[in-house]
């Protein structure tokens, strides 16, 4: 059995050198006040260290100072600095855990040499993967700038981050009886084959991928002709066959509060209730939704039963098709 690394080895290697600062110490160089500096600490998601210990490298260091002069500067306020720290730490912390799973897989694939050490191979990809981290969220921050300013410039009733979009939800049917007749790993290759089909039609059809559960997928898009055409294509994209079960879609469109990532408020909730309504292949929109695609080239827009949701009262769900589609329910 291979002997487990030296995480201070493994630090060494990937940050650019061995701590050798305790905390005091590199506060004090980095000029941060302390109190701040162990809200920017816990905020990346690290835990408190003894006064004593050697935790720090000069990396840690010049990352501190940098947060500690956007302070300074006037850039960002105190509650900025933490808030902008905890959204990198907690998706570099998840980034990380899913690029190491991705790597240990491929060592003990068949083929390839099950002897070589994770470690080599992630020192061999940080450079190429820094400069593609470093691309990819400019790329990402510019679409996500460029979507606030148009919203912003239409007016958000004075309330940050909360304006109208369409909100879907893809959901696996029948995933629990499945996670009962599959093992862990040909459950774990269902759940990574729906996630990566839905990403893909998703991200295809102009939507954003808001978050993943397991056997449901949360997406939103800014036209309601795209979040149809997504939803039509991931109830019809993911057939069932030897592992994988039908999908079913609920789409609302309406308000929507935008925060840490991740989407709330009412029309959330009216997206998910309508996908627990719908059947195994089919899609169900709310009627705001089915207002704005009743004239919609080549979609049919068909009332059905209204339903009882607790929480929000009675929703009248309509179903989506093209409009070459069978109209029997």
């Amino acid at each position: 059995m291979p002997s487990r690394p030296d995480p201070k080895a493994i630090e060494a290697a990937l940050l650019g050198g061995e701590p050798v600062y305790t905390r005091e110490q590199a506060i004090e160089l980095a000029g941060a006040d302390p109190e701040l500096a162990g809200r920017i600490w816990r905020a990346l998601g690290f835990p408190n260290q003894g006064e004593e210990t050697v935790t720090f490298a000069e990396s840690d260091v010049e990352s501190l100072r940098i947060a500690n002069s956007l302070l300074q500067e006037g850039i960002l306020d105190e509650e900025g600095v933490v808030r902008f720290a905890r959204a990198m730490g907690q998706t570099m912390a998840r980034l990380a855990d899913w690029q190491t799973s991705i790597l240990s897989t491929l060592i003990y694939k068949e083929g390839v040499d099950s002897a070589t050490p994770l470690m080599n191979q992630v020192k061999e990809l940080l450079p190429d993967v820094e400069r593609l981290l470093l691309h990819i969220w400019r790329r990402q921050l510019s679409a996500s700038t460029a979507r606030t300013l148009a919203v912003m410039s239409n007016g958000t009733d004075g309330v940050p981050n909360y304006y109208p979009l369409v909100v879907g939800f893809a959901d696996l049917v029948s995933f629990t009886t499945l996670s009962r007749e599959l093992d862990e790993v040909e459950l774990a290759g269902v759940v990574e084959g729906f996630e990566a089909t839905a990403a893909d039609i998703v991200a295809s059809g102009g939507g954003r991928v808001v978050k993943t559960l397991g056997d449901e997928v949360l997406y939103v898009a800014d036209s309601p002709a795209e979040a149809a055409d997504i939803a039509l294509r991931l109830a019809s994209g993911v057939k069932t066959h030897v592992e994988v079960p039908d999908v079913r879609v609920g789409l609302a469109a309406g308000p929507v509060l935008t925060l840490h990532g991740d989407v709330f408020g009412t029309t959330v909730n009216r997206s998910s209730r309508l996908t627990s309504f719908a059947r195994p292949g089919t899609v169900l929109i709310d009627e705001s939704l089915a207002e704005s695609l009743t004239d919609e080239d080549g979609l049919q827009v068909v009332r059905v039963r209204a339903r009882h949701a607790h929480g929000l009262g009675l929703i009248q769900p309509y179903a989506l098709r093209r409009n070459f589609e069978p109209t029997g329910l």
